[in-house]
């Protein structure tokens, strides 16, 4: 249970240290969609708890590498000049930026009173549920109650600026808006996507999908979107900028709220001693918010005695996410909720003439997906056949053919091009809103990209090159950039018009504990924002629009990589500053 951390201080001695000076770190992107048996990229990390960071197995303490470059925009620091930039003028744009350095801030308690407090972290997450399967135990993605072990964790809160993080829960019900706007825009998705779908075979099946249901006729006025934007505090400006936004299998509803109440159990135990405040960990009732939107889309649909599906992975590690969201869906509003692979909706599925999903003999009136994001989880046809059923249901979906091609990477970069936003956003003080949180974005297609090329090749330290396909490990950095973009280059076609280029972000350093299969170690590390967001909608009229909660993902410094399944991220919670 102890690690070599052996620093010991009174708890009495304690201070919180606050990210007044604020460290810069390496590079950007947390990867992994989700925790199920492979890891995710987008809506959520993938945790895999046979795995350990090279530091954590015996509580060794590495020291950071020497920090890299650091990216700043002069002038007003908004990002989204980057992102608002045609592709010709990018490089001028990127002309602006200059190197800046910035110090670490410290953890919040000694060293000693984290191994003192580790033992009890752990009690209290067997109690509450806050558990994961354990790959090493073979059923335990398959088969609940086996094989369990506790989420890899931030012992204590990580600090986030309080005036970031009101900003992107006020942004969350704009986002909302915006996606299901773009998602009934037929013209725009498919212009957008039209060079895409030629590099990406997973995006043209998508899309052949998305020109059937139109051609058929959209079976439902009712729109249910969960959806979660990730976001990051870029250091050297202090401007918040987004990740990405995500629209299908957004992870941790569940295990994010219980992450935040061990956080504000632990910070109230530390309060008499220290100079840590309970009241600066936010309230995160993320479950209850999603329950409380698949109930409203499922009393919309007007059938009692219809369920809610939830379309999962044959092998689901972190089912317990999973199962925290159904059991509130029953407990506040008595709703059944049944669990099916695609290969099982294939076989026990059909169509009434009225347009009616049923499964296995049940109604269903909302389609939820945890599963259905990436390639892999459509190994044969028939996991395509049983996607495209469910679409031609007069089913609620969660989200619809059109909400997930809204979070294809290719559109988040459109969407950044002069006067595309504003073509969903009439209002100029809305849309201002929505640009200030905009990287630098930037497609590869055309001969208008070629300058943003060259200079990504040059300096590749500054992009992350991002494909449109989801899934966990997809991200490319550092010199890499500069040998895959010159490797798409000498191939020719359209590989390019598969990926964007993104603007880096170097978000501020924090000392933090991180616990691993019962161990912690103090690790440099740099963490994600991403605020949950549930959207309702019959016609003309909203029903719900609002956001839901939040989850905080920490990962070490030194990695590119951010899945917590790959060992290197863990779930944590914002400590307001």
């Amino acid at each position: 249970m102890r690690s070599s951390c052996t620093a010991r201080g009174p708890l009495a001695a304690c201070a919180l240290a606050l990210p007044g000076v604020v460290g810069g770190a390496p590079p950007s992107k947390f990867d992994g969609r989700g925790p199920g048996n492979r890891p995710r990229s987008g809506c959520d990390f993938g945790l895999a708890l046979n795995r350990r960071s090279p530091s954590c197995s015996r509580g060794l303490v590495h020291s950071p590498p020497p920090p890299p470059h650091r990216i700043a925009s002069r002038g007003s620091g908004l990002a989204t000049r980057r992102a608002t930039e045609s592709s010709s003028s990018s490089s001028s744009a990127l002309k602006e930026m200059e190197e800046v350095q910035f110090a670490e801030s410290e953890a919040l308690v000694p060293a000693g009173v984290a191994n003192d407090l580790v033992p009890e972290a752990l009690v209290w997450a067997a109690l509450h549920g806050f558990v994961v399967g354990d790959r090493s135990v073979a059923s335990s993605g398959t088969t609940p109650g086996v094989g369990m072990a506790h989420v890899p964790f931030s012992l204590l809160p990580t600090p986030i600026p309080a005036t970031a993080f009101a900003q992107a829960v006020e942004l969350s019900s704009l986002f909302n808006d915006l996606i299901d706007r773009v998602s009934l825009d037929v013209d725009f998705l498919k212009q957008a996507l039209a060079r895409t779908q030629k590099a990406d075979d997973f995006t043209a099946r998508l899309l052949s999908m998305y020109s059937t249901i139109l051609d058929e006729g959209v079976k439902q006025d009712i729109r249910l979107g969960l959806s979660r934007s990730d976001y990051m505090l870029d250091v050297a400006t202090g401007d918040l900028l987004q990740v990405e936004l995500n629209t299908i299998s957004c992870s941790y509803p569940g295990l994010g709220s219980v992450v935040s109440d061990l956080h504000k159990y632990l910070v109230t135990e530390l309060e008499s001693s220290t100079k840590l405040d309970s009241s600066r960990v936010p309230e995160n009732k993320v479950t209850e918010g999603f329950a409380k939107a698949l109930s409203l889309a499922w009393k919309e649909y007007g059938n009692k005695s219809a369920a809610i599906l939830m379309v999962v992975q044959g092998e689901e590690w972190n089912m317990y996410d999973q199962h925290w969201l159904s059991y509130r869906v029953k407990e506040l509003y008595g709703i059944r909720v049944i669990r099916k692979t695609l290969a099982q909706v294939h076989a026990q599925g059909s169509i009434t003439a009225d347009g009616m999903l049923v499964i296995d003999g049940q109604a269903v009136s909302v389609v939820y997906y945890r599963s259905g994001y990436t390639p892999a989880d459509y190994p044969s046809e028939v996991e395509w056949e049983a996607r495209l059923l469910m679409e031609r249901s007069s089913a609620v979906k969660c989200p619809s053919i059109s909400y997930h091609l809204v979070g294809a990477k290719k559109i988040q970069q459109e969407l950044a091009l002069p006067g595309v936003l504003e073509r969903f956003v009439p209002d100029k003080q809305v849309a201002a809103s929505l640009r200030k949180c905009f990287a630098g974005l930037w497609g590869l297609e055309g001969a208008e990209s070629e300058s943003i090329i060259q200079t990504a090749i040059k300096e590749p330290h500054r992009f992350v090159l991002k494909p449109q396909r989801e899934g966990g490990g997809n991200n490319t950095y550092g010199d890499d950039v500069a040998s895959k973009l010159t490797e798409l280059i000498a191939a020719g076609g359209d590989g390019l018009a598969a990926y964007i280029l993104m603007q880096r972000i170097f978000p501020a350093v924090h000392t933090s504990y991180l616990v691993r299969r019962g161990a912690y170690s103090a690790e440099k590390t740099v963490s994600e924002l991403g605020i949950f967001g549930a959207y309702v909608r019959n016609g003309d009229r909203v029903i719900l629009n609002e956001q839901s909660g939040h989850l905080l993902r920490t990962k070490v410094s030194h990695s590119n990589e951010g899945g917590v399944a790959s060992g290197y991220a863990v779930l944590d919670s914002p400590y307001l500053s």
